[in-house]
């Protein structure tokens, strides 16, 4: 079985079935027909006894997925926001999926892997990376917060990694991706061809064990006395004291990426992870994603942060409020209010399963 549908590749090789994601000039950023394409493609190979292992991939030089179409987003915000709603539904219920994929599905966390790429990836059985891995959940810099359940591995990530990653938006390497949970093996880039002709007829466990490596010494790990000591404060204006107080420059550097991003889109990522921190599933996460992504779609922060950033590209977007203490209690709340019958629901199915 091979076919296309121009944004995904689906192929069947001996026992792999491989996934590819192909928008390579907007470095396989996620669109809703992609999602569906993945989604039904599992549906097929789960039932599927010839097809012992899925591979997911990029294609082109940059990387795997570079996240959700925020330009896309951003037209569809000013009118309305049901494409966002209907995407977030099935990208939401993709990564429930994938987390509970029966066989092995092996995501390669090549080059560059943002936001929904991390949905698409890192929940996954089989996570590898790569020394030209870049991995981390920017949305803050939009006005937006780390949705596809990355709050649920932010929040486990040792000590405050996974806190300091999402409140600044920042990125790492393949070896802190390993070491901060997001992926299990390291393989050098060179030998990923191999690994994927190896998976056409040899179990996943083995293919990779045959080329997995060491990772190298992460350095955000390195660095976590000071991130710890900082970011376990209960609100982000305490978080930026302490670090922009530390005698270590990078924490200082760390309080100024703060500082340019959403208050807003700060302030709900804290609570979103210190949440998630206490939840039981990756479905109780995603159901609060959808809560948090579809209240900042009916406001303005989400627009904003877009529009700065890759509509008029001037760097310079107005956030209201424009300062973490303008943002209040009641403000961070109603982003994590019940929606009733407009709730994604996943948590309720999974308990039913």
């Amino acid at each position: 079985m091979e076919h296309a549908d121009d944004e995904v590749l689906v192929e069947v090789r001996g026992a792999l079935g491989h996934l590819v994601l192909n928008r390579p000039q907007v470095m396989n950023a996620l669109t809703r027909t992609m999602v569906l394409t993945i989604s039904r493609a599992l549906d097929e190979w789960e039932h599927d006894d010839s097809v012992e292992t899925v591979l997911l991939t990029g294609a082109g030089e940059r990387g795997l997925c570079a996240g959700g179409d925020i330009v896309g987003m951003y037209h569809d915000a000013l009118a309305g926001g049901d494409g966002s709603r209907a995407f977030w539904r099935d990208e939401y219920r993709l990564n429930a999926r994938i987390a509970r994929y029966p066989k092995p599905y092996v995501a390669v966390m090549d080059g560059v892997v943002l936001g929904g790429g991390i949905g698409v990836s890192a929940h996954g059985n089989a996570r590898i990376v790569t020394e030209r891995t870049r991995f981390g959940m920017p949305e803050v810099g939009i006005g937006f917060a780390p949705d596809v359940g990355g709050a649920w591995l932010l929040s486990r990530a040792p000590g405050e990694l996974g806190t300091h990653l999402g409140l600044t938006g920042g990125m790492g390497s393949g070896a802190d991706a390993v070491a901060l949970g997001f992926a299990d093996h390291y393989v050098p880039s060179d030998w990923l061809p191999a690994l994927a002709t190896a998976l056409e007829t040899t179990p996943a466990a083995s293919a990779i064990a045959a080329v997995a490596t060491e990772p190298p010494a992460s350095a955000l790990l390195a660095q976590r006395q000071w991130i710890d000591d900082c970011y376990s404060a209960d609100d982000p204006v305490s978080i930026v004291e302490r670090l922009s107080a530390s005698t270590n420059p990078d924490a200082r550097a760390a309080a100024s990426v703060i500082l340019t991003k959403s208050p807003t889109g700060v302030s709900v990522t804290l609570e979103a992870v210190r949440r998630a921190g206490r939840m039981s599933s990756l479905e109780n996460v995603l159901d609060q994603d959808y809560r948090v992504s579809t209240t900042f779609l009916a406001g303005t922060e989400l627009i904003e942060g877009i529009r700065a950033q890759v509509i008029d590209k001037d760097r310079m977007p107005r956030w209201n409020p424009a300062s973490l203490s303008e943002v209040s209690r009641s403000d961070i709340d109603v982003y994590f209010a019940d929606r009733g019958a407009e709730e994604l629901g996943l948590s309720a199915r999974a308990g039913q399963e």
